[in-house]
């Protein structure tokens, strides 16, 4: 009998699909727990050739008058979110051209 190692907790932030994905997985394998989803996961998954995407971050500052900072901060209190990530949503919102109508 192989001797196991001695497991450790790992706690890491995931969307609420991929724990409902993770539970659908647990039933249909017939496994006991999340954590045994994981591990076979980990064990069928093919790291050598994973290509995460990454898109590199840098911090820039901005100014901001106090209502536009305030209505940020409602927003991110609001969505459940952060400020940084409001900011990446209005950004990639923007359009390629101005518009006539500013």
């Amino acid at each position: 009998m192989a001797k196991r190692s001695a497991s450790a907790p790992l706690t890491f932030d995931l969307p609420i699909s991929l724990i409902a994905k993770i539970e659908s997985h647990r039933r249909r394998y017939g496994l006991k727990t999340a954590s045994e989803v994981v591990r076979l996961a980990i064990d069928e998954f093919d790291f050598e050739d994973c290509k995460p995407a990454r898109d590199p971050h840098r911090q820039v500052s901005v100014r901001l008058g106090s209502n536009q900072r305030a209505m940020l901060k409602r927003y991110a209190k609001k969505k459940n979110a952060s400020v940084g990530e409001l900011l990446r949503f209005a950004l990639d919102g923007l359009p390629a051209k101005k518009s006539k109508s500013r």
